[in-house]
């Protein structure tokens, strides 16, 4: 700590030494009463350093323990190890006159940390006597303290914004999705992934800090913007279809709002559509073909042997939730079709057995967690190389079994009845027609009985109050009047 000579107004070395012309000598009393105002501990110390007599002006000071027994005991010992070399020489700065300087030194205390006192002393004269004056700077040190814990704390925050922000780039700049990061009210990008930057090399224009709707052609500009609109009204938007500007590549589009600071950002997702896309060795028809398919408005998605997903159209990316084919490609087609695998792979064999089926009833689960009632149809390819299936899937809604059955429709032959296997679950089959089979007989006994109740139930053998309860099941009857 550098030197200081105490010029210092509130300062009772300096105060007297400057006004002395003016006040004169200050008797004992005044000098005493001056010190104690002014100075939160006064020791007055012998030539060997032992404390003679001491006064604290603090309440919270004057009940530590170290003051209540300094009297008598070296200066020196009342304080930390590391601060005696301070204690040592001020005391040696003080017999030699030279000018006083101010030292940080610690005393332990009983009840916490160290207390922290700065301290300066000066001669009284002949006597050989030293006064050491000083400050309590516990409220100081708890401010550095607080100061210290917060810089930590923020360092800590930093290192965890730092990991965070480390994560996003290598996800961001490793993904295989085209993504890019816009403004949401100007369209400019802001950030582009590798996988985006090379979904629009085929322009040959850099992108970043341009709009984003100059990437497409017009029709596809136009529509980017509308879902613009819709995002930044609701903070998503329906995925759409555009043609990329300068090429005749088509991607798919979804969007979705975030916030940051004040700003508004949208994160694009674009997914490049290979198979809607025809090239100078396609047979045109073949290519037409190919590009209905993928506009369909059914969903369409072409399996190999084991099941595994090798094209789909757009319909069937939005049953699954998903944006890009490449998120379904190679990935097995029951993780969204089918209520379970085996019903999946019954009809599956049903369909290589007999080349094709149709209106097999079942669910498609988003990968968000969404689950809609479909009927699927197939085909087998049987390609001795590749072997495949092709599937459609259209929304069923709430579309019944009885509605395949008919509402008062019964199988005629067990041939009829097996040829609903693959289209409805077992379970289905068999309680829909167990539930018609009965109805149909509750109706013949009413008819043949001339609608008596009691006779109806002696007739099936059931009792009253069963007949009852399925006539009710069933809307028979007017259950209000007597028989």
């Amino acid at each position: 700590m550098a030197a200081a000579k105490l010029a210092i107004p509130d300062d009772v070395v300096g105060l007297v030494k400057s006004l002395k012309k003016s006040i004169g000598t200050l008797d004992g009393e005044v000098a005493s009463t001056l010190i104690s105002s002014t100075m939160d501990v006064a020791l007055v110390l012998d030539r060997a350093g032992v404390v003679q007599d001491y006064s604290v002006s603090d309440e919270g000071l004057a009940r530590e323990q170290m003051f209540t027994s300094i009297v008598g005991k070296p200066w020196v010992g009342t304080v930390t190890t590391e601060s005696r070399i301070k204690i040592e020489e001020m005391l040696r700065d003080a017999l030699a006159k030279t000018p006083p300087r101010w030292r940080q030194v610690n005393h332990p205390s009983a009840s916490g940390p160290d207390l922290p006192v700065r301290y300066s002393t000066v001669s009284l004269g002949t006597s050989g006597r030293i006064l050491a004056v000083g400050r309590e700077l516990r409220s100081v040190s708890q401010l550095q303290q607080r100061l210290i814990n917060s810089q930590q704390s923020m360092e800590r925050e930093y290192a965890r914004m730092r990991l965070a922000e480390t994560r996003y780039r290598l996800l961001f700049q490793t993904a295989s999705e085209a993504v890019v990061i816009a403004d949401a009210q100007s369209a400019k990008i802001v950030e582009i992934n590798p996988a985006a930057e090379s979904l629009f090399a085929a322009s040959g224009k850099r992108k970043l800090g341009k709009s984003l709707f100059d990437a497409f052609d017009a029709a596809g500009a136009r529509d980017l913007k509308s879902l613009f609109e819709q995002i930044r009204a609701t903070g998503g938007g329906e995925m759409l279809r555009a043609t990329l500007a300068g090429s005749k590549v088509s991607v798919t589009i979804s969007g979705s709002l975030f916030r940051q600071d004040a700003s508004a950002f949208v994160l694009v997702r674009l997914g490049a559509i290979h198979a809607g896309v025809p090239t100078r060795s396609d047979n045109p028809a073949a290519a037409r073909l190919r590009l209905a398919v993928e506009r369909m408005p059914d969903g369409f998605v072409m399996i190999d042997k084991d099941r595994r997903v090798q094209t789909a159209n757009l319909a069937f990316l939005e049953l699954a939730q998903r944006a890009t084919e490449e998120q379904v490609r190679d990935e097995p087609v029951e993780r969204w079709l089918g209520r379970t695998p085996v019903e999946l792979e019954t009809f599956l064999n049903n369909t290589a057995e007999h080349g094709s089926a149709r209106q097999f009833a079942t669910i498609i689960r988003g990968e968000f967690g969404s689950i809609e009632e479909v009927e699927a149809s197939a085909v087998f390819v049987d390609d001795r190389e590749h072997p495949c299936f092709g599937l459609t899937i259209r929304s069923s809604g709430r579309r019944t079994t009885s509605r395949i059955l008919g509402e008062h429709e019964l199988p005629r032959s067990v041939q009829q009845m097996t040829g609903l296997v693959g289209q409805v679950p077992l379970k289905n089959l068999v309680r829909e027609t167990t539930d018609l089979i009965e109805r149909l007989c509750i109706e013949a006994a009413l008819e043949l009985v001339g609608d008596n109740r009691a006779s109806a139930a002696e007739m099936l053998g059931l009792s009253r109050q069963s007949l009852y309860v399925k006539l009710r099941r069933y809307g028979l009857g007017d259950l209000d009047s007597d028989d």
